[in-house]
């Protein structure tokens, strides 16, 4: 399993493209590689290039905030493939009042995108590229927000980050349900998970444990 990492649109928002490849049935022998994307946000070209050619079986939304979100309408046609969000958010997608570009129309115009395929839970398992990838209901950042757990991999979205957490002054966010994800959730799994999140680099749950001033006791 493959990782890369596409830094997108004016808040740098991380989009992840996760692929795997495996023995082609066509006659040119070529291996077909199969792909998942985290997260598409904002001017997405350089992730649309990389996509050609590649069959992406689902688009994962962390949150629906519009620079998580923003190029989802552009990666889904090209593509065809469905979109999961959390139920919490569906109507974030349809409503730009809602994800937040129509409140910050300096940065974006009004986004919006058609309704997402199918809906996220706490606990729910996706059988994608192969590999099982675990949903973790983490509201704080905001009420729909999920964590994608896929071995040692974690998506955190903008719930923790290296050194810091997520804004909880936006609508829908609440302070006491961020550090309760990451307590109770978060930070019960092994010190080893790489943590891939929304902005900036990755880090590991053992070192957030250790050296994240937001989360001390």
């Amino acid at each position: 399993m493959r990782i890369e990492t596409f830094t997108l649109g004016p808040l740098q928002t991380n989009a992840y493209l996760i692929s795997v490849k495996e023995p082609s049935a066509a006659d040119d022998g070529q291996p077909q590689e199969r792909a998942i994307v985290i997260d598409p946000g904002m001017n997405p070209k350089r992730l649309l290039e990389r996509l050609e050619g590649v069959k992406v079986e689902a688009i994962l939304l962390t949150h629906a905030h519009f620079d998580h979100m923003g190029g989802v309408d552009e990666v889904r046609k090209a593509a065809g493939c469905p979109v999961y969000i959390h139920d919490l958010e569906a109507d974030w997608l349809t409503d730009p009042r809602k994800n937040g570009s129509m409140r910050w129309q300096d940065v974006t115009p009004p986004l919006s995108t058609d309704a997402a395929e199918y809906a996220l839970e706490e606990g729910q398992t996706l059988k994608l590229l192969g590999h099982a990838f675990r949903v973790m209901h983490t509201p704080g950042h905001s009420p729909g927000s999920v964590s994608f757990l896929c071995g040692s991999h974690l998506f955190s979205g903008d719930v923790l980050f290296r050194l810091s957490v997520g804004r909880t002054d936006l609508p829908g966010g609440r302070e006491r349900d961020l550090y309760d994800s990451i307590r109770t959730k978060l930070y019960k799994l092994s010190p080893d998970i790489i943590v891939y999140p929304g902005h900036g680099g990755r880090t590991t749950i053992g070192y957030e444990m250790a050296n994240n001033p937001y989360t001390r006791a």
